[in-house]
């Protein structure tokens, strides 16, 4: 599995060049360039492509995403503040231009919403006002693009979600919005959503990023699968029902896990989810959850691939953001989407100038477009997310989705949990390397033990009820391991996750050094189980 980890790594550093060449060839004028693109199985019955593996082909360029992410964590906590400004319409004239723009964005957003977003600016007055003549996409895994906008000329980051933001917000990497064209849409977004998170990152008066759509996060089920297991769907309300024995027993009797759940490295969105969890239910008690979550389930590479595992029937319920279950029900009445009430947060997806944007003005023209006339992009059936600037329903396109209307001012109004966005960024990236070493690298040996041990209790009868919680929680516990740097036994606390962090951020090298020792304890726990089962 480490040689394997390792070779992953390599290929995402050749991807990340190949990538920082074919934006240095495309802004000097050269011939389009393709980077290498990571495959996955390709999803039946679906019309909405993945988010972490696309490509999209402009007159000028070709981009591709691959699906690895490796995020820096910061520990700084982003100061916020809150500003109003009053709107004016977008100027409408078009200027003459003695020398055109092609924008450069950095985006994590899949290749339907690009070639929309690229053919409705382009028609647009902004675009032609500020001799903006093309837009190219480069869509890559969000740990490399602190990398990429510090060495190439990039004009906008646009998707990836709060925290990704929070991190190039804190390394400097973002540029305030200065124009009155920009301030004025911003000024279109509500400041905060369902009991004060935050839709801006304000510091000193500033506007560093502003969310263009919001989501928030849950499960999306498929009724006719339940139907077909003799599933009672009112147990599926919470993230610890995920984890629940009866999702077991599914895998017990069937050999199929009812589950889906992606590797947190190849999904944004599942990182957050595992957060929230981790918030939820407390360090210890989450990954718990997390665990026999992953024991009960399908690991895909890929949140899309969830979606789909839904749609066509693969598997019962499956974690999904929230636009992918509206996705899922508009493709399979079958599906619906659950927000786990008091478990879930709602998030801004934003939007920001770089630093190294060599286009200031017409970046934030762009910018301005996306939080005003561009948001009709959220409507479309095939993307079906919730847009940010609630004007967009007051529109002729915004009112033939009562739909979506609704579910926003659902999302706005609801019972969201508390969510420490600074505890997140200084856990986030050993979070994602602790679950793939124990839970996705360790995942069959895992499964193996969880159902034997349910086989043991609620099939053969050979075990009490005290023995199975007993090793049930043995199971789940977080690893106690040997420390590579110290070399002293601990076990993963928060606090050790944190100090793990500051440690990466040193010394990368170390990632796989604390993956083995992981790798390791995981194995060792997990055959403890079997042997206490008679199987060992």
């Amino acid at each position: 599995m480490a040689n394997r980890s390792t070779v992953v790594w390599v290929v995402i550093a050749v991807v990340i060049i190949a990538v920082i060449a074919g934006i240095m060839v495309a802004q000097k004028g050269g011939k389009t360039t393709t980077t290498p693109q990571a495959t996955t199985q390709s999803p039946t019955q679906t019309t909405t492509p993945s988010p972490t593996s696309t490509t999209q082909t402009t007159a000028q360029s070709t981009t591709s995403t691959t699906t690895t992410t490796a995020p820096k964590t910061t520990t700084s906590a982003p100061a916020t503040t809150t500003s109003t400004t009053k709107t004016t319409p977008a100027p409408t004239t078009t200027a003459k231009c003695k020398k055109w723009i092609t924008l450069v964005v950095l985006t994590r957003h899949p290749a339907d919403i690009q070639s929309t977003a690229r053919k409705m600016f382009l028609q647009s007055n902004i675009a032609k006002q500020f001799c903006i003549k093309d837009v190219r996409f480069v869509a890559l895994p969000a740990g490399f693009w602190p990398e990429v906008i510090k060495r190439q000329s990039i004009d906008v980051a646009w998707g990836g979600g709060p925290t990704l933001f929070d991190t190039l917000f804190l390394d400097g990497l973002l540029r305030p919005l200065q124009t009155k064209l920009a301030l004025e849409a911003a000024a279109q977004i509500p400041d905060t959503i369902a009991g004060g998170m935050p839709l801006k990152r304000i510091k000193n008066g500033k506007i560093y990023w502003v969310a263009a759509a919001i989501a928030s996060f849950g499960f999306t089920v498929n009724k006719d699968v339940a139907k077909k297991l003799g599933f009672d769907l009112s147990k599926l309300k919470t993230w610890k029902d995920l984890a629940s024995d009866d999702l077991g027993l599914i895998l017990v009797k069937t050999g199929q896990p009812a589950l889906a759940i992606a590797n947190p490295l190849m999904s944004t969105s599942n990182t957050r989810m595992y957060e929230i969890i981790l918030q939820a239910y407390g360090w210890e008690e989450g990954w718990k959850v997390l665990t026999l979550m992953a024991a009960n389930a399908k690991i895909e590479q890929g949140s899309a691939i969830v979606r789909d595992d839904v749609i066509n029937g693969v598997v019962m319920v499956g974690i999904t953001i929230d636009f992918y279950g509206y996705t899922a029900h508009r493709i399979n009445p079958a599906c619906y989407y659950v927000m786990p009430e008091g478990q879930t947060i709602v998030n801004g997806d934003p939007i920001a100038v770089t630093v190294s944007t060599k286009h200031p003005e017409a970046a934030e023209a762009f910018v301005a477009w996306v939080l005003t006339d561009g948001q009709k992009i959220w409507l479309s059936p095939n993307v079906n997310r919730l847009p940010a600037n609630p004007k967009v329903f007051d529109t002729p396109e915004g009112k033939k989705r009562p739909d979506l209307k609704q579910a926003y001012y659902q999302a706005l109004h609801a019972k969201a949990m508390k969510f420490n966005d600074t505890l997140a960024l200084e856990t986030e990236y050993p979070m994602q390397l602790y679950f793939v070493a124990t839970l996705v690298d360790m995942h069959s040996l895992l499964q193996q033990a969880w159902v034997a041990l349910l086989k043991a209790y609620y099939i053969d009868h050979k075990i009490d009820k005290a023995t199975f919680e007993k090793l049930k929680n043995e199971l789940a516990a977080p690893v106690t391991f040997v420390d590579p740097v110290t070399h002293q036994k601990t076990k993963f606390t928060i606090q050790e996750a944190i100090k793990i962090n500051e440690e990466l951020k040193k010394n990368m090298s170390l990632k796989e050094a604390y993956m083995n020792a992981w790798r390791t304890a995981a194995r060792q726990k997990y055959l403890e189980v079997l042997k206490a089962l008679g199987q060992g």
